[in-house]
C-alpha cells in the first residue's frame, strides 16, 4: 500500500528536513536532472572566459533537456530563487545554494579522481542558473 505523508505533520516542519528530503530525492534518480552526457558541455561553459557566453551555452544545453527534466529544473530553480529572495532572514546566497543542490543536481557518470576539483565547478553551474535564471528560462 502507498505511504500517506503530511506535510503539516510535525516533523516537516525543520526546513533542514525537507531540503534533505528533497535534496535525498534528486540525489536517488537514476540519472541526474542534469543527463550525464550533458555534464561535460556545461562544466565546458562554465569554463568559458566571457560570462556572456557562458550564460548563452549553458541556455543552449538548458534547451537540449528532455521536457521533463527542463520543466522540473525550472521549477526547482524557481523555488530557489524565492528563497534567495529571503536570504537576509535565511543566509541562503546564490553561492550557499549553489554549493548545497551543485553536486545533487548535476554530476558525472562516474566518481572524478579529485572531488574537490569538481565540485567547485558543479557549484558555479547551479550559480549561473539562478544568477541568471530569466535569460537561461525565459518565460
Amino acid at each position: 500500500p502507498e505511504e500517506r505523508l503530511s506535510l503539516a505533520d510535525s516533523e516537516w516542519s525543520d526546513v533542514h528536513v525537507v531540503t534533505g528530503a528533497l535534496k535525498l530525492f534528486f540525489r536517488e534518480l537514476p540519472e541526474p536532472l542534469v543527463p550525464y552526457r550533458l555534464f561535460d558541455p556545461f562544466i565546458e561553459a562554465i569554463k568559458l572566459p566571457d560570462p556572456q557566453e557562458q550564460v548563452e551555452r549553458v541556455a543552449e544545453l538548458v534547451q537540449s533537456l528532455p521536457p521533463a527534466n527542463y520543466a522540473t529544473l525550472r521549477y526547482l530553480l524557481a523555488h530557489l530563487c524565492r528563497v534567495m529572495e529571503r536570504v537576509d532572514v535565511n543566509r541562503m546566497t546564490c553561492q550557499n545554494i549553489g554549493i548545497v543542490f551543485g553536486p545533487t543536481l548535476l554530476r558525472p557518470e562516474r566518481e572524478p579522481v579529485s572531488l574537490v576539483a569538481g565540485m567547485a565547478q558543479q557549484n558555479q553551474a547551479v550559480e549561473l542558473l539562478l544568477a541568471h535564471f530569466d535569460r537561461i528560462f525565459p518565460a
